[in-house]
């Protein structure tokens, strides 16, 4: 026979492990975050069951939705062990706006997903600050989100994140463009590092080499190497905002992320034309060279593993290619050209020509 319940000594939610009242807590640290991320068509604020928003202040007329869901892959492993928990945030956000605007489309709201073990309110609160930092570089609002205390089911001091953006574009300015021809110019905008792929690789290396995350960097001496490789995931989108509606002459964006240079360019192409990217345009970023080198990877390798210090290629006609690039300039990037589109013979959709490894680079 069971014991009758009334022997038992009660046994709380909080006793299993859930905190109401800490949830609660950083439901009131977030609020004053997401406030300063308002924008044009925010419906109301954060708390209700549902986040909403009102494209009509937007300005759109024939809207088309984007929407992307992302995460930010092991770097999150990174940030825990390290306790650096600011900027991956940052990476959230951009992981997933950097995808809605190679869209052609402006990134309109955002939401999280935060799960853990056990919830740390000062920790979350910092994570989900960078989130609300992020946010208002993107120029979209923090609209919601999820904070998910399951204890069992993520060791202690872990924690998991995902994001959700919804952006909008007029259905006449979709990219890619569908007037894309052998000769376009191909663009590059730099990354500010590793962005939030490869890490897997990464840590691998790392642990291979040696090093602690505390010891300086072989790249950046003036940083410790766990800060160095977790710097955040530069967010592109009003930059290239700025350059389409200025020029009227971008075609076809591309987020290089997982993939690379090898995997991310052909997304965005017919079958009929390929990418061919000159590798001397470029100096490989030191982190690159470090990796590259403690790992003895070839350049094919590399080019699909890492974005090699290219976070976003734009794709414009030879003619616009000018234009473009002083538009780009004057929102602060800092754009080179990487190569040009061909027409596809074979099955190879991009090509490289030189080496990612040049004698005369600085060490």
């Amino acid at each position: 026979m069971p014991t009758k319940s009334k022997d038992k000594a009660p046994l709380t939610y909080r006793d299993a492990g859930v905190d109401i009242d800490a949830g609660n807590a950083l439901v009131k640290t977030i609020g004053p975050l997401a406030a300063k991320t308002a924008r044009a068509g925010l419906v109301g604020g954060i708390g209700g069951f549902g986040g909403l928003f009102d494209l009509k202040p937007c300005g759109f007329k024939d809207a088309l939705l984007v929407a992307a869901t992302d995460g930010v892959g092991t770097k999150l492993k990174l940030a825990i062990e390290t306790g650096e928990h600011d900027g991956i945030g940052i990476d959230l956000v951009a992981m997933n706006v950097n995808d809605i605007v190679v869209q052609g489309a402006e990134p309109l709201f955002f939401l999280d997903y935060f799960a853990c073990g056990k919830l740390d309110v000062g920790m979350a609160a910092r994570v989900i600050a960078g989130i609300a930092e992020g946010c208002r570089e993107a120029g979209c609002v923090l609209i919601g989100g999820e904070t998910a205390e399951m204890p069992g089911l993520y060791a202690t001091g872990d924690y998991d994140l995902a994001g959700f953006a919804v952006g909008a574009v007029e259905r006449a300015e979709l990219l890619p463009r569908p007037d894309l021809e052998a000769t376009d110019v191909i663009l590059a905008l730099p990354s500010s590092g590793l962005h939030a792929n490869g890490f897997s690789l990464v840590r691998r290396i790392v642990e291979r080499s040696g090093l602690g995350w505390n010891d300086p960097a072989p790249f950046a001496k003036d940083k410790p190497l766990g800060a160095a490789l977790l710097m955040p995931t530069r967010i592109y989108v009003r930059p290239l905002l700025a350059a389409l509606r200025a020029t009227k002459a971008l075609k076809a964006l591309a987020h290089i992320t997982g993939g690379g240079l090898t995997d991310n360019i052909p997304r965005v192409l017919p079958d009929r034309l390929a990418a061919e990217n000159d590798l001397g345009s470029f100096h490989l970023p030191p982190v690159f060279r470090w990796l590259q080198a403690e790992a003895s990877l070839g350049d094919a390798e590399m080019l699909r593993t890492f974005n090699c210090g290219i976070g976003m290629v734009v794709v414009v006609a030879a003619k616009d290619a000018g234009s473009v690039a002083a538009s780009l300039r004057m929102a602060g990037e800092k754009p080179w050209r990487l190569g040009r589109l061909v027409e596809r013979k074979g099955q190879d959709a991009v090509r490289f020509t030189g080496s990612l490894i040049k004698e005369r680079q600085a060490p």
